[in-house]
């Protein structure tokens, strides 16, 4: 198993913490996005669409962090990052799809950058446009917290989920926008709980060998 993947890339990033959740070490091989690797024809070979992760097993090439880490989970089943009822896990899914639809899509390295090559787009600008939608994910997502009586330390339940490496990997790359975390006191306080598992810890880029 070998993993394509950028030390700050928020998919990288969740997509690391479901493979140590699951127990797995893959071989890291860096993709460096400041550097454009991930447009050399060497690396798209392996992902047409130039972007990471990308996961090599068994003999084939998976992309998109959604399909790999739901992957995982049905190759993997233990420990597992869904719940075991129907409707939970379709708020779990829901969760994580505020960060994988709503948020990070329209905040990863190709949209800012063409902000910034086609719009004249200087750093106060573009860390506005990400906060703006990260705050916009961000309280949806503390507010479906709130409501849920019965969760424990973490997005649902008393264990990591799916949700957890989505989130992380979110608030992570948001303190890079300056975004205030503030008004976020139960994502505070997940991302806490998480930092203290060693499944989140090694996962974090500051912990990559690529951050060097």
């Amino acid at each position: 198993m070998k993993l394509h993947h950028f030390f700050r890339s928020g998919t990288s990033h969740r997509l690391r913490i479901a493979l140590n959740l699951k127990g797995l070490s893959p071989q890291y091989v860096a993709v460096h996005l400041g550097r454009n690797e991930h447009l050399a024809p060497a690396f798209k070979a392996l992902n047409p669409q130039g972007l990471v992760p990308a996961l090599e097993v068994e003999g084939r090439v998976l992309i998109q962090s959604p399909a790999i880490i739901e992957w995982l989970e049905e190759k993997f089943p233990k420990p597992a990052l869904l719940p075991q009822d129907i409707d939970d896990r379709a708020r779990v899914r829901a969760l994580a799809a505020i960060v994988g639809c709503d948020i990070h899509p329209i905040n990863n390295k190709r949209v800012l950058d063409y902000l910034r090559n086609n719009f004249n787009c200087d750093t106060p600008a573009v860390k506005a446009w990400a906060g703006e939608w990260i705050h916009a994910g961000f309280a949806a997502y503390e507010a479906l917290l709130a409501s849920d009586t019965a969760r424990g330390a973490f997005s649902f339940g008393n264990s990591p989920t799916l949700a957890d490496a989505y989130l992380v990997a979110q608030v992570e790359s948001s303190r890079r926008f300056d975004v205030d975390l503030s008004h976020y006191p139960l994502i505070r306080a997940i991302d806490q709980a998480c930092a203290t598992l060693e499944p989140f810890a090694r996962a974090h880029p500051s912990q990559q060998a690529d951050a060097a």
